[in-house]
C-alpha cells in the first residue's frame, strides 16, 4: 500500500498555489465583464469561485449577482445570450427569429464588439502579468549576481541528486561551520574537491544530514574545483520606481518572448517536446518548489502563469476564448455568421478533446511526481 503523507507546510503551498490561480482566474473573467458591460450586454452573474453558491448579492442597477461560490478555485462570467441556459445554437437562433431582439443581449451586438468581449480575458492577463511583475519588482527588487545558501536548479545525475537535495533547500551546515551566505558556500564546496563531506540541509521545515563529495567541476572556469550540481538561487535587492518599470518591462518581453518560442517548438516539434508538456497539476509542483526561493521568483512564475493562461486561452481549440474568436472573425470574413448547429457541433467536439488532453497531461503529471521526478529535470 502506498502512503502519502502532506505537511502542514505543504499544504499552506497548495494553498498558496491555488489561491493565485484562482486570482489569475477571475481577473480573467473581470477581462470579459468590463467589456461586456462597456459594449451594453447585461452579465448575468460574476462569481467567485465554483460549485454550489455560498451568498450573492444581486445589484439593483446593472441585475447582475455577484456570488462566491463554494469551490475556491477560479471563477466566471455569465452574459445574456450566453447564459448556458440553453445550447449556444439555441440561443443563436432564438436571437435571430426574434422581432424585437434585446439590445442587452451578447447575440445582438455587432461581431467586432464580440469580439472585443471574448479577447478581452486573455489581454486581462497579459496586463495581469506585467502588474505583477511591476509589483514584485517594486516590493522585493530585482535578481542580483548575490546568491543565497538556497538549492536552485539542480542537475541530474549529479551528487547532489544522489543526497536527495532539491530545489528551495537550505544548506545550513558543511562540516560543522554554520552557513550564512551563498558565497561562503561555493567557496566551501569548490575547495573540497575529492574530500568527503558533512553536509546539513534544511528541506520543507525538516533538517537532515548527508555525506557527499564534490566531483571535478565541468565548467572550465572552475578547473581543479569541486562541485556538487546545483546551482544556489540568486538573491534580490531594491530598486527605484524608474528601474523597476524599466526592469519589469524587459522580464516581461522575456516571458513573452520564452512563451512563444515554446508553443512553437511544440508544434513543430510535436514529438519531442510533448514529454515537457504540464497541466495544473505540474505546474502547482513548480509552484511548491518555487515558493521556497521566496516572493519575488515566486511572482515572477505567476506572471508566467499569467501570460501562459493568456496566450493558451487564445488558441483556436473549440469551447475556449480562441475558439469562439475564431467563428467571429469567420463571420467577419464570410459576411454572415456560422450556422449555430455546425459552430455547437465543433465547440462540443473540441471540448471533448480538450478534456481527453487535461486527463492525459494530468496522468502524466501525477506519474512524474510518484516516480520522484523533479521538476526541472
Amino acid at each position: 500500500m502506498l502512503a502519502v503523507i502532506v505537511t502542514f507546510p505543504t499544504l499552506e503551498k497548495i494553498a498558496i498555489f491555488l489561491l493565485t490561480l484562482s486570482v489569475l482566474v477571475v481577473l480573467h473573467e473581470f477581462g470579459h465583464f468590463l467589456i461586456a458591460r462597456r459594449n451594453g450586454v447585461r452579465v448575468t452573474e460574476f462569481a467567485v469561485g465554483m460549485g454550489p453558491k455560498l451568498f450573492g448579492w444581486t445589484s439593483p442597477r446593472s441585475g447582475t449577482l455577484y456570488s462566491i461560490r463554494a469551490l475556491p478555485i477560479g471563477g466566471y462570467c455569465m452574459m445574456h445570450g450566453e447564459d448556458g441556459k440553453t445550447s449556444t445554437a439555441e440561443q443563436q437562433r432564438e436571437f435571430r427569429v426574434s422581432r424585437s431582439p434585446d439590445p442587452e443581449n451578447f447575440q445582438a451586438k455587432s461581431p467586432l464588439a464580440r469580439l472585443g468581449i471574448i479577447v478581452a480575458g486573455p489581454v486581462a492577463n497579459f496586463i495581469l502579468a506585467y502588474v505583477i511583475l511591476l509589483l514584485g519588482t517594486i516590493a522585493f527588487g530585482v535578481a542580483s549576481s548575490t546568491v543565497q545558501p538556497v538549492v536552485g536548479m539542480v542537475l541530474p545525475n549529479s551528487p547532489a541528486q544522489a543526497i536527495g537535495l532539491q530545489p528551495g533547500d537550505r544548506i545550513l551546515q558543511i562540516d560543522g561551520t554554520v552557513i550564512r551566505s551563498g558565497d561562503q558556500l561555493i567557496a566551501m564546496i569548490h575547495r573540497a574537491l575529492g574530500k568527503r563531506l558533512d553536509l546539513v540541509f534544511e528541506n520543507n521545515g525538516t533538517r537532515r544530514e548527508v555525506y557527499v563529495t564534490p566531483k571535478p567541476c565541468d565548467v572550465p572556469q572552475l578547473h581543479g574545483m569541486g562541485c556538487i550540481g546545483f546551482a544556489p538561487a540568486a538573491a534580490y535587492r531594491r530598486v527605484g520606481l524608474i528601474h523597476a518599470i524599466a526592469s519589469s518591462g524587459r522580464d516581461y518581453l522575456q516571458i513573452a518572448g520564452q512563451t512563444v518560442g515554446s508553443l512553437g517548438l511544440l508544434f513543430a516539434h510535436f514529438h519531442r517536446y510533448a514529454s515537457q508538456v504540464s497541466g495544473p497539476i505540474g505546474i502547482g509542483q513548480v509552484a511548491i518548489t518555487v515558493e521556497d526561493f521566496g516572493w519575488g521568483p515566486y511572482l515572477r512564475l505567476a506572471a508566467l502563469i499569467s501570460f501562459a493562461l493568456g496566450i493558451f486561452n487564445l488558441l483556436p481549440i473549440p469551447a475556449l476564448d480562441g475558439g469562439r474568436a475564431a467563428f467571429i472573425i469567420a463571420e467577419l470574413i464570410r459576411g454572415r455568421p456560422v450556422d449555430p448547429d455546425k459552430e455547437a457541433m465543433v465547440h462540443i467536439a473540441g471540448f471533448a478533446l480538450l478534456m481527453a488532453l487535461m486527463v492525459i497531461i494530468a496522468v502524466h503529471d501525477i506519474s512524474r511526481i510518484v516516480e520522484g521526478r523533479g521538476v526541472f529535470n
